[in-house]
């Protein structure tokens, strides 16, 4: 019941204007007893996905689940985070304590400097992602991973119907809008991680989602690389990487990654992500998102267009 409780406190935060979310809070009490006495007694059952589209810039299929089995997500995301977290690798960036897109572009950068000797040689960087990833996770693989640490017969049940409420294709697919489906990702991909960091032996290897970036001054033992990381993922996590984003480059051409682009001495906001920010931008613009770009432009060399940002507004 306090797991609930607490789950609901930070499912709340940022979305108290929301109606159903003032709905559930509401009755709170009476939601939360209901939701605990199905799941003690075995009668919780998962109710029908919303779906919806959202350009995030490109466009994006969300399914939302239903409020009550949203703050259940929450609660038993509270309890499998640090279980798995701390099995994962240092260079995973994303929907983790302290991470995300910005660490993952420091630390990017930090290889590159170092793998250059502070850019006075030359590396290359290869460049990939997984094709419709969150489309094409396997349940049985996914679950079967998770019952390596999870062994509570109740528990298991449970995560096993929260896996299988969505399917985009027979007995595949996660739903981008489950706050569950961050972490089953990461547990998905660690295997991959894993494979990189001790198979493949790459000391400079970092992955945010399914997006990942490999970092070596020997050309050809990327092309080594490919056809073994290709295999992996297809035998193993029943994944394809996607042909057309596999880019091997030298550093000093510009490592394109997280929505920034690293070059030497300097890094700085990728080309299409200005257009969108400033196609946003008028006087009308709310001060938090105006705070909120230029809080991103001050992680990389980008004072002229903060310049800019504050004459248009």
């Amino acid at each position: 019941m306090e797991n609930l409780f607490r789950a609901w406190r930070e499912f709340k935060r940022g979305k108290t204007k929301k109606t159903d979310v003032a709905q559930f809070d509401f009755n709170l009490e009476d939601n939360i007893f209901k939701l605990h006495d199905d799941l003690a007694r075995g009668v919780y059952a998962p109710r029908a996905y919303e779906s919806f589209f959202v350009k995030d810039p490109k466009l994006r299929h969300i399914h939302k689940a239903h409020i009550r089995d949203r703050v259940l997500h929450q609660a038993l995301f509270r309890v499998l985070y640090p279980i798995f977290d701390k099995h994962f690798i240092f260079d995973s960036y994303s929907s983790r304590v302290e991470k995300g897109t910005h660490a993952g572009v420091n630390r990017l950068e930090s290889f590159l400097r170092k793998e250059t000797n502070n850019w006075t040689q030359q590396v290359w960087c290869l460049k990939c992602d997984v094709r419709k990833f969150f489309d094409s996770v396997d349940h049985k693989i996914l679950f079967n991973l998770i019952s390596q640490k999870i062994t509570d017969e109740r528990t298991l049940k449970l995560i096993e119907m929260i896996i299988k409420s969505f399917e985009k294709s027979p007995c595949k697919g996660l739903p981008l809008g489950n706050v569950t489906s961050q972490l089953f990702s990461n547990i998905y991909l660690n295997e991959f991680d894993q494979f990189a960091k001790h198979e493949l032996k790459t000391k400079y290897y970092a992955r945010y989602c399914d997006d990942f970036v490999i970092v070596n001054q020997n050309r050809e033992m990327f092309e080594s690389f490919i056809p073994k990381i290709r295999q992996f993922l297809s035998e193993k996590l029943s994944l394809e990487l996607h042909p057309n984003k596999i880019v091997l480059r030298k550093a000093r051409q510009g490592i394109d990654f997280l929505g920034y682009v690293v070059l030497p001495h300097r890094k700085v906001l990728r080309t299409k992500t200005k257009r969108r920010m400033f196609k946003r931008i008028s006087k009308d613009t709310k001060p938090e998102i105006i705070a909120s770009y230029l809080g991103m432009l001050s992680h990389g060399k980008n004072e002229r267009l903060a310049k800019q940002i504050n004459l248009l507004c």
